[in-house]
């Protein structure tokens, strides 16, 4: 696969905006999880609230982070056209990376990542999430590292996340060495 197929739409150059955390992020979450479990039945394995936006408190870009867990996420054809259905689009497609997908919708407010089960992204995504809701010190350290990045120009969004990935395994690790 060539590079510029697993960004389906090629690269995106946005002003990255840092938001105060919104008390709805949770319901919006549901009302797209309860859609999107409707929808896969069966195939949808697990459906969690992730990434900043699932940790109260946190200020956040604001689009909603969803994982669902599927049997295979390679078999695009199990999930991929359920979604589409619904308004979601195909965006990302990293093979090389867990067979991971994501999908959002034409308003980019959601971020479906779509992995296979048994993936170890799926506990790393989790141990993330609940670290932050447990852990203040690491919650502001988090927040304090986006909110200077964002304050950066960026030529792709996936350029500040890339960018952030130090911080995110520290307390990956913090949070895997406490469980």
């Amino acid at each position: 696969m060539r590079p510029d197929e697993t960004l389906i739409g090629g690269h995106e150059r946005r002003p990255i905006e840092i938001v105060e955390y919104n008390p709805q992020w949770p319901k919006v979450f549901q009302e797209h999880a309860t859609r999107i479990a409707q929808s896969l039945g069966d195939t949808a394995i697990c459906i969690e609230h992730i990434g900043s936006t699932s940790v109260p408190g946190l200020a956040a870009k604001p689009i909603i982070d969803i994982l669902v867990v599927v049997r295979d996420s390679a078999d695009e054809d199990s999930f991929v056209p359920a979604l589409e259905a619904l308004g979601y689009r195909l965006r990302v497609r990293e093979p090389d990376f867990h067979e991971h997908r994501m999908l959002r919708p034409p308003n980019r407010e959601v971020h479906i990542h779509v992995f296979s089960a048994g993936s170890p992204e799926i506990d790393r995504y989790l141990t993330f999430r609940d670290r932050l809701r447990s852990d203040t010190e690491d919650r502001r350290l988090y927040e304090q590292t986006k909110r200077d990045l964002a304050r950066r120009e960026w030529a792709d969004v996936n350029d500040y996340a890339d960018a952030k990935t130090d911080v995110i395994e520290a307390i990956i690790g913090r949070g895997v060495s406490e469980s």
